[in-house]
């Protein structure tokens, strides 16, 4: 009799064992699944779709600060091109381990000139001039420097600052293939207080001819 109770309290102690084990074989294997759901979705959206860009430096201001955390679509380019005003982020041409963040000026094809602390587009091969309306944007009280006439490729970007006193871009290293666009600026996420999504710029052409 003593036997068969013993017999009895092990078999029960195994299968509690047994069910235990399975409850966490069980977790572990949801646990996994959905980690690695979350991975499908987070990977392509971090890599291909979205990615965060962290402001250094002044080049920008007043559009971004020093330490300003931006979210950028990489999206939208692989079905379309860059517009005048997207604010994007590049690979530096002579450097492409950096990346800068500026603003597109003058767009393929065009021809752009700095003269007189202003920014003058060349369109229909240099027979069409006028002003480019950066009141948006730029501190009104500050003017482009420099003396600069280039013309773009088919498939080259002209891009500047908008702190133009204290910008390294276009003027100075040429322009951005397009290759080398990473994606544009959508959202600035930090800090809270500026938080903001970003849209395309409005220009009113001022003709100049």
């Amino acid at each position: 009799m003593l036997s068969k109770n013993i017999d009895k309290y092990t078999f029960s102690q195994q299968h509690d064992d047994l069910s235990f084990g399975k409850r966490v074989w069980y977790f572990f294997w949801d646990l996994i699944k959905v980690v690695a759901v979350a991975l499908a979705i987070i990977i392509p959206v971090r890599y291909f779709l979205i990615q965060p860009f962290y402001v250094q430096g002044a080049s920008m201001e007043p559009s971004f600060y020093d330490h300003e955390y931006l979210i950028i679509d990489e999206l939208s380019y692989r079905f379309s091109n860059p517009e005048r005003g997207d604010i994007v982020v590049f690979k530096y041409p002579k450097d492409p381990t950096q990346f800068f963040i500026k603003r597109v000026i003058g767009l393929p094809g065009e021809t752009v000139e700095v003269k007189d602390g202003f920014v003058f587009i060349y369109t229909d091969v240099g027979e069409k001039k006028y002003l480019l309306d950066e009141f948006n944007y730029l501190d009104q009280t500050v003017q482009t420097r420099g003396d600069k006439r280039w013309q773009l490729e088919a498939d080259e970007y002209y891009v500047m600052g908008d702190n133009r006193e204290h910008s390294l871009d276009s003027r100075l290293f040429g322009p951005v293939s397009r290759g080398f666009i990473v994606g544009k600026v959508w959202l600035r996420g930090w800090p809270l207080d500026r938080a903001k999504v970003f849209d395309q710029v409005d220009y009113v052409q001022f003709n100049s001819n």
